[in-house]
């Protein structure tokens, strides 16, 4: 596994890695690469790679679908028995930590209770997301310490999963805080924060110039439109704001800039709180400095 924040280089490694491993394919364990036609603004691999390197995990559901985590992990755990099957090596990339454990350290997921959701959703637009944050932490306020107050998707998730289920969201929980061994090698990247924070200004202005600004506005004039949760897709969602006329484009390209820096900083939290990951410092170059460690472990 190459896990890391956005921008930091790991899907160049795990391409050159397995490039240079026959019988490698890569899976994707990204939130918001299951999603077709979301191409430019979630970083996809490009057709010449995908051709070279089988890959999975990618473009699993319309972008119109509220895809889930235990539909991801009932994908990708049967990619990784079909690889391993056909004696294949899967090599996953990882940037979305509630994914990647779904594999490695397969949870209880919760239910779905569609009118509490729906009910949740409607109090998001009338009331903001904030009013609905405090009644998580009145309910659950382990839950609610795990999230941001501005994240509408995970605060109306755990609501609907503590008021349908009538069980706190945290307790589905429990063992994410556990570590037992895996039989997975993890190697994450770590970029000095401000060379990070460059990466990421350089990557959203390559994607603007890549055409993400159109692919936003093509999907949103497709007959079933966006779910809410491909909403939230950082760069989507401020330029959805900029079509509707909330920001010049100038101030949303800043703002995915900006959210994009912070959701790096919430990723390496996240991944920092496992012990079983071998962490490598990159100071210029990821393939490089990350590529011999990995021909040492595997």
């Amino acid at each position: 596994m190459v896990l890391g924040p956005t921008a930091s280089g790991k899907s160049d490694v795990a391409m050159a890695f397995a490039s240079a491993h026959t019988g490698s394919e890569i899976l994707a364990v990204d939130a918001m690469q299951v999603y077709r036609r979301m191409d430019v603004g979630t970083a996809k691999p490009s057709e010449a790679d995908r051709t070279a390197i089988a890959h999975h995990g990618i473009d699993l559901a319309e972008p119109s679908s509220e895809y889930t985590v235990a539909e991801f992990a009932r994908a990708a755990s049967a990619s990784v028995a079909d690889i391993a099957a056909r004696g294949g090596r899967p090599v996953l990339v990882a940037g979305t930590g509630l994914y990647l454990r779904s594999i490695t350290d397969p949870m209880e997921m919760p239910g779905r209770w569609p009118e509490v959701r729906a009910r949740l959703e409607s109090r998001v637009l009338a009331e903001g997301p904030e009013v609905l944050y405090r009644e998580l932490a009145a309910l659950d306020p382990v839950a609610a310490s795990r999230m941001e107050p501005t994240n509408e998707r995970r605060i109306v998730r755990a609501l609907e999963v503590t008021i349908g289920g009538g069980r706190p969201f945290s307790r589905y929980g429990d063992g994410l805080g556990q570590y037992p061994p895996v039989p997975f090698v993890q190697v994450g990247l770590r970029w000095p924060r401000p060379m990070l924070a460059e990466r990421i200004a350089a990557r959203v202005h390559r994607m603007m110039a890549a055409g993400l600004l159109a692919e936003v506005a093509a999907l949103l004039d497709e007959p079933m439109g966006l779910s809410r949760t491909a909403r939230q897709a950082l760069g989507y969602k401020e330029l959805i704001a900029h079509l509707d006329g909330e920001y010049s484009l100038d101030e949303a390209v800043d703002t995915v800039i900006l959210r994009t820096r912070q959701f790096a900083v919430r990723q390496e939290r996240w991944f920092r709180r496992d012990p079983r990951i071998r962490w490598v410092d990159i100071e210029h170059d990821p393939v490089a400095e990350v590529l011999p460690v990995l021909q040492d472990l595997a």
